[in-house]
């Protein structure tokens, strides 16, 4: 693992969001695991926030990928996965493009995709906790070495 960070609060996200965002500069595919409610979306909006994004962001569960410009105008895609049946359905959106952008790709519900993710993906695990207060794990793609 490379850290393990808490979020107590939501209004705290955007401070996680630059810390992510800073301590792992050259990452630009971003995995996101964790149950529903987990704050998956949260920390992604703030992540756009962080990096510019002047658009109204929302999580794209109908949409499969929402396009976003960065404040130096360069794009950013927003993933939701979940209702995704089966790994083909990935190349109909052309999912592989994307990540071979070079462009920030934040990925909800990832599973699915798991061999398509490039080995340097950050992998962004959201736990739970029973009084609210998030943790947040990061480490490298499980295809390459931490």
């Amino acid at each position: 693992m490379l850290a393990s960070i808490t979020l107590r609060r939501p209004s705290d996200a955007e401070e996680v969001a630059r810390f992510i965002l800073q301590s792992h500069a050259e990452a630009r595919v971003f995995a996101f695991t964790g149950d529903l409610g987990a704050g998956k979306t949260t920390l992604i909006k703030a992540l756009c926030v962080v990096l510019g994004v002047a658009d109204q962001t929302s999580s794209p569960s109908f949409a499969i990928v929402n396009e976003y410009r960065t404040g130096s105008g360069d794009p950013l895609y927003h993933f939701d996965l979940y209702r995704l049946k089966a790994e083909e359905e990935l190349d109909g959106i052309g999912f592989d493009e994307y990540l071979d952008s070079g462009h920030y790709c934040f990925i909800e519900w990832p599973e699915l995709a798991e061999a398509h993710l490039p080995p340097d993906a950050l992998q962004v695990r959201i736990t739970v906790a029973a009084n609210g207060v998030r943790t947040i794990e990061l480490k490298r793609n499980v295809a390459s070495s931490e």
